[in-house]
């Protein structure tokens, strides 16, 4: 019986996706639930399983477009599996063996032929291949730096001369024989789609980015105190700077709700809950997955769902409905080392927080200076549902919670905050 895989659909609105890489062969046999392609949406890349056992047929090439319930490969479910070889393979690959070894017994008699064969001009006197330096040309070229390539030689038979050497200059700017190879590749479906949503929100928002710093030594303190205790309580669960982000993000949003909101035509759409997309880096790029209800979260919560996230991103198991949503973004470009950056909004969201580096800078503190671990906030939003008021007044709200975490984040009680 011939199966007819047809491509599922992975998520609503979701017309068209894309044969990223086939991960069998034309003509392989394939076991049930057997991933045997992974196919990009505008969305994520997903793994498609085959339907049932048997020898597979390829009906679409890598990177052909396919529609939602378009056949993509058959599979002869009456097939047997193939038979193994067992001992048989070592009589086989003998054959193969004895002809490599007669191959190279072939090859050293010509070697040896070859070098024997002395190339000679007129009256047996030698000649040489155009641009080949004599001796001496060859050590002031090598004193010089320069590729005898580069040289064109005017003794017989376009040798490279000592005059030709001494004469020389060194190419200034020139690449002499570096790589100079490029590679053109396809951009995935999800990767075209990524760059299509960031040029669309250069475009179409009026986009402003307002900045602020943080002074991370209260959140230092909590977590110095009391990691070890959350990790053991929480089954190895760490206790990281994203809980206290987020929470202080969702007590901002309360405060600011018009950066929660998004614009719809000529409509404003306001959220009374907190969906917070978290920008993670997975194996097929940016991915930002939607912690949902944010504001319903413990911090317990709030970092087991992040890992959740993190992990399925990792192992390339994020689905669209894992990021499909969100009312703000946070984005943390400070695990690769940036200290200061304007995030892209992620639309139709109307706000995007970029997290920083921690790096400890001089600052005043009651009229003295002291040394802090700092971090630079920026926001970047729609100028045209968020004011200036409202954004700045949201930075301002983020960078008081984060520097007095115990009273605005915790109710004063960090041990029941972080369930101890």
């Amino acid at each position: 019986m011939i199966l007819e895989m047809k491509v599922p659909s992975p998520g609503e609105s979701i017309t068209e996706v894309e044969i990223a890489t086939w991960l069998v062969k034309d003509g392989d046999y394939v076991e049930k639930d057997q991933a045997i392609a992974e196919v990009d949406s505008d969305k994520a890349t997903l793994e498609l399983p085959a339907e049932a056992s048997g020898i597979i047929t390829l009906k679409a090439e890598e990177g052909d477009a396919v529609k939602v319930g378009q056949v993509v490969c058959l599979i002869d479910t009456g097939a047997s599996p193939p038979a193994t070889k067992g001992g048989d393979a070592s009589q086989e690959n003998a054959p193969k063996a004895e002809e490599k070894k007669e191959d190279k017994k072939e090859e050293a008699p010509k070697a040896v032929e070859a070098a024997k064969a002395t190339p000679s001009g007129a009256g047996g006197a030698p000649t040489y291949a155009t641009g080949t330096p004599s001796p001496a040309a060859r050590k002031i070229l090598e004193e010089k730096d320069i590729d005898p390539a580069t040289v064109t030689g005017t003794g017989k038979g376009g040798r490279i001369t000592k005059d030709d050497a001494v004469n020389a200059k060194a190419s200034m700017g020139t690449p002499t024989g570096g790589n100079r190879g490029s590679e053109r590749s396809k951009l995935s479906m999800l990767r075209r789609k990524v760059a299509e949503r960031l040029v669309s929100a250069k475009n179409e928002t009026a986009m402003l980015t307002t900045f602020n710093e943080v002074n991370m030594t209260p959140i230092n303190q909590i977590r110095n105190e009391y990691k070890d205790a959350f990790k053991a309580k929480h089954g190895g669960l760490g206790l990281g700077y994203m809980s206290f982000f987020t929470k202080a993000v969702v007590r901002a949003l309360q405060l600011f709700p018009d950066v929660n909101s998004m614009i719809d035509g000529d409509y404003k759409v306001s959220y009374d809950f907190c969906d917070i997309s978290v920008a993670v880096s997975g194996p097929k790029g940016l991915m930002v997955p939607v912690v949902r209800n944010a504001e319903a979260l413990s911090f317990r919560g709030i970092e087991a769902e992040i890992k959740r996230l993190a992990t399925r991103a990792r192992d390339g198991q994020i689905t669209v409905d894992d990021m499909t949503g969100g009312t703000f973004t946070i984005s943390n470009g400070g695990v690769f080392g940036s200290m200061l950056s304007t995030p892209i909004i992620n639309p139709p969201q109307s706000g995007i927080l970029g997290m920083h580096n921690i790096i400890e800078r001089p600052i005043a503190v009651n009229g003295k200076v002291e040394i802090h671990p700092m971090m630079y906030v920026a926001l970047s939003y729609d100028h045209r549902i968020i004011d200036g008021r409202e954004s700045v007044g949201f930075l301002v709200a983020v960078k008081e919670g984060l520097e007095n975490p115990a009273e605005l984040l915790m109710d004063n009680n960090p041990k029941k905050a972080l369930e101890l």
